[in-house]
């Protein structure tokens, strides 16, 4: 019987390689959870050349697979007309075929969770009376425990959700859909429509397994007469076990306090679910815009669906983290979009990415010294001059007024290669320091509104907007573009009276772009970008007063 050898490892060996590298993690006082998981990757994966499995199981484990689809849905011929409960089911579940194929192309991906639009399933432009044969009864998730595909007898008129509960078991997914919903209501409840039920526009969550979690009725109705409101507002979510907590709003919410930021403030909540039927409004409330805007202005993610219906104005879905974004909006192509993608359970913001290297660069020096009140600046009607700037501007720019999304906003001119100037009304001062590499055959223009916004909605905004004009004469500075050519380096800046500010930011073929970086300097909320990538269409700060709507 032969000694037993003693174990050598060779410097050559990859366990050579592995151990040598565990032991300078260890050595190295590593803390964080990320290096001391890779520390034992190295440990585990001594039959592998690299760490580059251990890593992406780590991405993997620490993010999960989202998807919306933008839907091109099946609409009534005519939705004022009164149907039969078949007549209904029979245009929903069309509708709910496309959503099936969907769910089980996502599957295939992976998908962990999928979002569909508001409206999806039963149209728009219903009646009161004539959407009710589209209605399912809607039980209380928080009274009832159901899965209406196991249960499918359980209550009467669920054939929508119950479509819906076996998708998501069949995908192995969570699914969230919107439909039309029906509750029976009291005499003797004061709120009770004369007819004696409850119609709610309303969102519904089913869990992998297809129990339904929960249910979100719209609070901030769109010109939808067919659907109430309800009493009190849904603060709506719901926990997953992939990524944590969720919240629910649909549509118009998203301009409101509640329950969009409510949800945000109070319920620790780090993910959106987001059906919507939104009508894109140029510059400064198209679908994308908006979406990307709050996820960057809360740091969440957002799950954005809405219908695809061009000649309507209808499209724009995404899935928003606050510095990337995965999108669709298409005004040409009449085929709908299926969108994935892999995002963080715990989103990054845009304030905790930045980069700081101890190095400033002359323009956000110049910005800083502006707020801080250089005495080498001084005011005048339009433009603030200042010393090493005295070359810009030197013409007082002509103050002008045209209408944009329906408000009367103040505007100057934004010409030159270079330049420094403000434009102020009510209480906010709109202010833009930029430099242009070439100058472009377009007009643009810095633009203020402060007041109470009247048409569609009734709210109170406060908004600094730089945009390109249709044209080049003023009156067309407002209109809705959505190709340009011109290259800014910019700062963007207001003195707002409300903390709930949304950065919008879109370039040339409704691209989405991220700032360099956004935040409050001396009582002032700014936006800054270099290196555009194409022409700027619209950078501003959209800000909202909840308290004066």
């Amino acid at each position: 019987m032969q000694p037993a050898q003693p174990f050598r490892v060779l410097a050559s060996d990859p366990v050579y390689s592995f151990l040598r590298r565990f032991m300078v993690c260890i050595m190295s006082g590593a803390r964080s959870k990320l290096a001391l998981f890779l520390c034992g990757c190295y440990v585990v994966a001594l039959g592998a050349h690299t760490g580059e499995e251990c890593v992406a199981k780590h991405h993997e484990a620490e993010s999960y697979v989202a998807a919306v689809y933008e839907h091109p849905s099946i609409l009534s011929p005519n939705p004022l007309a009164l149907t039969s409960r078949q007549q209904a089911l029979e245009l929903m579940n069309q509708n709910l075929d496309i959503y099936e194929q969907q769910v089980m192309t996502a599957a295939q991906k992976g998908v962990q969770i999928i979002v569909f639009p508001e409206d999806g399933i039963h149209g728009f432009n219903f009646t009161r009376t004539s959407i009710y044969p589209f209605l399912d009864f809607m039980p209380s998730p928080q009274v009832v425990r159901w899965n209406p595909c196991l249960e499918p007898h359980r209550f009467n008129d669920t054939e929508v959700l119950q479509r819906l509960s076996c998708m998501a078991i069949k995908g192995d997914m969570f699914l969230v859909a919107n439909l039309g919903t029906k509750q029976p209501c009291h005499i003797s409840d004061p709120g009770c429509p004369n007819d004696g039920r409850y119609q709610f526009n309303t969102d519904v969550v089913f869990s992998n397994n297809g129990t339904l979690v929960d249910r979100y009725r719209k609070h901030n109705l769109y010109f939808e007469a067919a659907f109430d409101v309800p009493h009190k507002v849904d603060h709506t979510t719901f926990d997953t076990p992939f990524a944590g907590r969720f919240g629910v709003f649909t549509c118009f919410d998203i301009l409101f306090f509640n329950p969009a930021v409510r949800l945000l403030r109070d319920y620790e909540v780090k993910h959106v679910v987001y059906p919507t039927a939104w009508m894109n409004q140029l510059p400064l409330l198209a679908a994308i815009e908006i979406q990307k805007a709050f996820a960057v202005a809360f740091g969440v993610n957002v799950l954005a669906a809405n219908v695809h219906h061009p000649v309507l104005g209808m499209t724009g879905s995404g899935i928003h983290t606050p510095l990337k974004s995965f999108w669709y909006h298409d005004m040409e192509n009449p085929n709908g979009r299926l969108i994935t993608a892999r995002v963080a359970k715990n989103p990054v913001g845009l304030t905790d990415a930045e980069n700081a290297t101890g190095e400033m660069d002359s323009s956000h020096s110049k910005f800083l010294k502006i707020l801080s009140g250089d005495p080498y600046c001084e005011k005048d009607a339009q433009e603030v001059h200042c010393d090493e700037a005295t070359k810009w501007n030197r013409n007082a720019l002509p103050t002008f007024h045209s209408e944009m999304m329906y408000d009367n906003f103040t505007l100057v001119p934004v010409w030159g290669k270079e330049g420094y100037l403000y434009v102020c009304s009510n209480g906010l001062c709109c202010y833009l320091l930029y430099k242009r590499p070439t100058l472009s055959e377009e007009l643009y223009a810095l633009g203020v509104f402060d007041g109470l916004h009247t048409v569609h909605g009734t709210y109170y905004i406060q908004v600094c907007a730089l945009v390109r004009c249709g044209g080049l004469g003023f009156d067309t500075c407002g209109q809705e573009i959505t190709e340009a050519t011109g290259i800014f380096e910019f700062h963007l800046w207001g003195n707002f009276s409300t903390s709930y500010i949304f950065p919008l930011f879109l370039t040339s073929g409704m691209t989405l772009d991220v700032p360099d970086q956004l935040g409050w300097e001396n009582d002032h909320y700014f936006l800054r970008k270099s290196g555009l990538s194409s022409g700027l269409v619209t950078a501003a700060l959209y800000g909202r007063l909840y308290e004066r709507d």
